[in-house]
């Protein structure tokens, strides 16, 4: 965060509890759920060593230890292994450390969980792909729990699955309710959901354009269902790693959705990705100013009102606060 915006959270009042900002149970360490930035989220095979030594260079949100695509089948065990150590071994200094594991309707998966889980250091996300049914989302919550509640954990690990198909859209929704639910009393808690857009587009027959309108639908249909139950949304990835201009127009365009962050491939990918899903300052200024002025009509006893040569009313505010919220936890 830098100077001029954190300068601006004096304006705001804190949390008298946990002398944090926030407005709402998710963002309060007292509360039920803590707020993890995840405005770009890197892809790092898990077989690759020296890949994954620089992680803790790149000032990325979250890194994504790969048991899936990006490991050939032959190498699955070495990622395992590899991952198990990096875990215990290495400083990934502010970067979350996460792991995807391969499908569970895979056997890979079962033996990904075996290796991984006992690893001194969990890992603070666990991802699952190719989520496209009720039973599967059964299926991964009794796994998690099954591995996961013999370490007795003080805090629980987020777990976020991705929605690559047809039938899994259309489930989306189901599917966040029973991990939800799950959630509630497990040693896990559904914290996202992440869109797989080239795997979707396949099943689908679709083409992939630069300007992904061919992923409109589903782009919006996650973020609904993600923000219905409270949950993060990650958007889509931009294969074309070389073309930053290209992938700042497609970030802007996925955080004015509703997206909470992105997916990419490439360290020179995160920077700008990063940028996208920031608050500017003037957008955190305009923020913190216009909740100012709501506490102190609320205190006058009136409803909306005009800030700035605009009428304010409460979904404003709300988006306001968001806002604050996100940058505080940056």
């Amino acid at each position: 965060m830098t100077a001029a915006i954190r300068s601006l959270f004096i304006l705001v009042p804190r949390c008298a509890s946990c002398d944090v900002l926030h407005y709402s149970k998710r963002f309060c360490t007292n509360g039920e759920r803590k707020f993890t930035p995840r405005r770009a989220l890197l892809y790092v095979p898990g077989c690759d060593e020296k890949k994954i030594e620089k992680i803790a260079k790149l000032d990325v949100d979250s890194a994504v230890l790969d048991c899936e695509d990006g490991v050939a089948l032959n190498r699955k065990e070495d990622a395992r292994k590899t991952i198990s150590r990096a875990l215990d071994e290495m400083d990934f200094g502010t970067t979350e450390k996460c792991v995807r594991f391969n499908p569970i309707s895979s056997d890979l998966a079962e033996e990904d969980m075996g290796t991984i889980f006992q690893a001194k250091t969990l890992p603070a996300t666990v991802l699952f792909p190719k989520v496209n049914t009720l039973d599967e989302m059964r299926m991964i919550c009794y796994k998690l729990q099954y591995h996961l509640q013999p370490r007795n954990l003080s805090t629980k690990i987020n777990l976020l699955i991705y929605i690559e198909s047809a039938i899994g859209l259309l489930s989306l929704r189901e599917i966040c309710q029973k991990a939800s639910k799950k959630s509630e009393n497990s040693s896990f808690q559904l914290d996202g959901v992440v869109f797989g857009s080239d795997d979707f587009l396949a099943d689908i027959g679709a083409t992939r354009t630069k300007d992904a309108m061919e992923c409109l639908y589903a782009r919006q249909k996650t973020v609904i269902c993600c923000k219905a139950f409270g949950l993060q949304a990650i958007d889509l990835v931009d294969i074309d790693y070389t073309d930053l201009e290209g992938l700042k127009k497609q970030a802007l365009e996925g955080a004015r959705m509703g997206f909470t962050g992105k997916q990419v491939i490439h360290p020179a990918q995160v920077p700008v990705v990063q940028a996208a899903f920031s608050p500017s300052v003037e957008k955190l200024e305009w923020a913190t100013e216009l909740i100012k002025a709501f506490e102190k009509h609320q205190q006058s006893g009136k409803g909306a009102f005009v800030f700035r040569g605009s009428m304010i009313d409460m979904p404003l505010v709300l988006q306001a606060r968001n806002i604050i919220n996100l940058a505080q936890n940056l």
